[in-house]
Formats: structure tokens, sequence, C-alpha cells
């Protein structure tokens, strides 16, 4: 898997692996140019879980207005 991916409707996802096998993200996007940190949270899943992407979308919705 790449460190970085798309998540699709502009929101972006960066990996890190951290001490005591655990797995860190960050969902981010970029806003004129910028990056702009939506989210992020230790992932305990295989699949990003919809309670870490809700509060990515609303806030990314924040900034496209």
């Amino acid at each position: 898997m790449p460190l970085c991916r798309p998540l699709g409707d502009g929101l972006w996802e960066v990996r890190s692996d951290c001490p005591g096998n655990r797995i860190a993200r960050l969902l981010f996007s970029i806003v004129d140019g910028k990056i702009v940190v939506l989210h992020g949270f230790i992932k305990k899943t295989r699949k990003t879980p919809d309670d870490d992407m809700k509060p990515a979308r609303r806030r990314k919705r924040e900034f496209d207005r």
C-alpha cells in the first residue's frame, strides 16, 4: 500500500506505523493549495470505519463553502 492514497470526494489518507504495532491515519484535503488535516485516528480494523470518515467529510464541507 502506498504511504498516501485518495479516498474519493477530495479526501486523502496518510498512513503511519506507530510503536506497539499500532497504525495511525490522518485524513486530509487540499484547499487553495494548502493541506488541511481533517481527522486523525489510530486504526483498529482493516477498513477505515465510517465513524472516522464522517467527521472528515463534515469538516471538508466547511472548507468547501
